[in-house]
């Protein structure tokens, strides 16, 4: 009789862990219109537009409120998960961010096509990006209370492959839908771009629905033990302490985080120059590019899954390290093979999105398995701030060969910019190598 009460309790506790992880991946899914229609292919192309002027001083202005938005990021992180892990309140932020995000979503429908609303729009840009990354610090900081260290890869693999998916049935959504026919669904006008911008109210309607189950299932965690309240000058003096704590007690904690952030811009740069490299450098027209960056978040969201099987059996390290391996193979080759065409971009461009997703997903699966109870936000805050301060890296590498490549009279210079992309990985996987695939963070 006894064991029948053990197994019910054990069934009990497992019930509510499983809805547990799935809310929480879920919200992998729920923000996806943020960075799949916000940020990069409708709201950033629509307001700098030719609708709202000038549309190379539009898109030098949106590099303003980018750079301002990751420095912000740089400077605020690493404090803001410090206070969330002593007070108890990371879920609180967590969903205070979300519905940030969600008004910011929903006020870009009211960014009407005017030169007028160009800094309006810029601005709800810059202040969304901020606070998306302040969400992730939590996000991410809660992946350890809703796995167990058999099964941390694979859920953080089926989270970040559910962030794919979502973004592609949104994408598809607004082009079948809204964007591409002359008569949008549901009698939406085209006057005033209308059927732009419903979607951007669709997008938050979308998030807060799909983040409901976070709030509902998924536990917060407890304040901490004789909490006393701490000022933003002694937050910053607690991070620089444990900063010097980190290269002291854990480098190989520390070396993770410098070799992630250098390989996480790559990585980056992988997607935000993906486009351009099969407009200019294979000639994709906007309609060919359109269908292959869906084909391109298709398999990246298949290969995260993938990965996060991946994981939990071979280890973290070895995920990361043979995905930045398989990228640079897949980069030099469609380097090499460019000559044959599209069909090198459709074959190799997307085994390079293959690996993208495992590496991604495993790099935060990486600090959750090493980092203490109590110090996830801490440490994720340091994640997300050295990710920030090395985003400079794709971009640059990508301007060095292309530069090269034009002093040295080649004619077609774009291609040999996924030569920058694989520097930039390959010293992100040199410095992986050196790290301990177990380190262990001591105080």
């Amino acid at each position: 009789m006894s064991q029948v009460a053990a197994n019910v309790a054990a069934t009990s506790t497992a019930t509510p862990r499983k809805l547990a992880t799935w809310a929480w991946a879920l919200w992998d899914w729920a923000e996806q219109p943020y960075p799949t229609i916000i940020q990069t292919f409708i709201f950033a192309t629509y307001i700098t537009s030719s609708a709202f002027g000038d549309k190379d001083a539009n898109t030098s202005l949106l590099s303003v409120g980018n750079m301002v938005a990751a420095i912000l990021v740089a400077v605020t992180a690493p404090v803001f998960g410090r206070r969330s892990d002593e007070t108890g309140k990371r879920k609180f932020w967590l969903l205070v961010n979300s519905g940030v995000l969600i008004a910011i979503m929903a006020g870009s429908y009211f960014v009407l096509p005017s030169p007028a609303f160009l800094l309006f729009g810029v601005a709800l840009y810059a202040i969304g990006s901020v606070v998306q990354e302040t969400a992730f610090i939590n996000y991410y900081a809660m992946l350890r209370q809703v796995t167990t260290p058999k099964n941390m890869g694979k859920v953080s693999g089926l989270a970040w492959g559910l962030g794919y998916v979502g973004g592609i049935i949104l994408l598809l959504f607004s082009l079948i839908g809204f964007v591409l026919p002359d008569h949008p669904w549901f009698g939406v006008s085209t006057d005033a771009a209308a059927n732009i911008r419903i979607l951007f109210l669709l997008s938050a309607v979308w998030m807060l629905v799909f983040t409901i189950p976070l709030a509902l299932f998924v536990p917060e965690v407890p304040a901490k033990a004789g909490l006393t309240k701490e000022t933003l000058a002694q937050s910053y003096r607690s991070l620089f302490a444990q900063l010097k704590r980190l290269r002291k007690n854990s480098p190989d904690a520390l070396r993770f985080l410098i070799a992630s952030a250098v390989y996480r811009d790559g990585l980056a740069g992988v997607f935000t120059y993906g486009a351009i490299l099969g407009a200019v450098a294979f000639g994709f027209t906007t309609t060919q590019v359109i269908f292959y960056g869906i084909a391109a978040n298709i398999v990246a969201g298949i290969g995260a899954a993938l990965g996060g099987w991946l994981d939990d059996k071979l280890g973290t390290k070895v995920t990361i390290a043979g995905s930045l391996f398989g990228l640079l193979l897949a980069g030099l080759g469609v380097f090499v093979f460019a000559g044959a065409g599209q069909i090198t971009y459709w074959v190799g461009g997307l085994i390079l999105c293959l690996f993208v997703g495992p590496a991604q997903a495993s790099s935060r699966t990486f600090v959750a398995r090493f980092t203490p109870d109590g110090r996830e936000g801490e440490i994720f805050g340091i994640y997300q701030t050295t990710g920030k301060i090395t985003s400079f890296l794709s971009p640059t590498f990508w301007l060095l060969a292309t530069g090269i490549a034009g002093a040295l009279g080649v004619a077609h210079t774009a291609i040999f910019g996924i030569l920058g992309l694989m520097v930039v990985l390959g010293v992100g996987l040199w410095m992986l190598l050196r790290v301990h695939p177990n380190p262990l963070l001591n105080d």
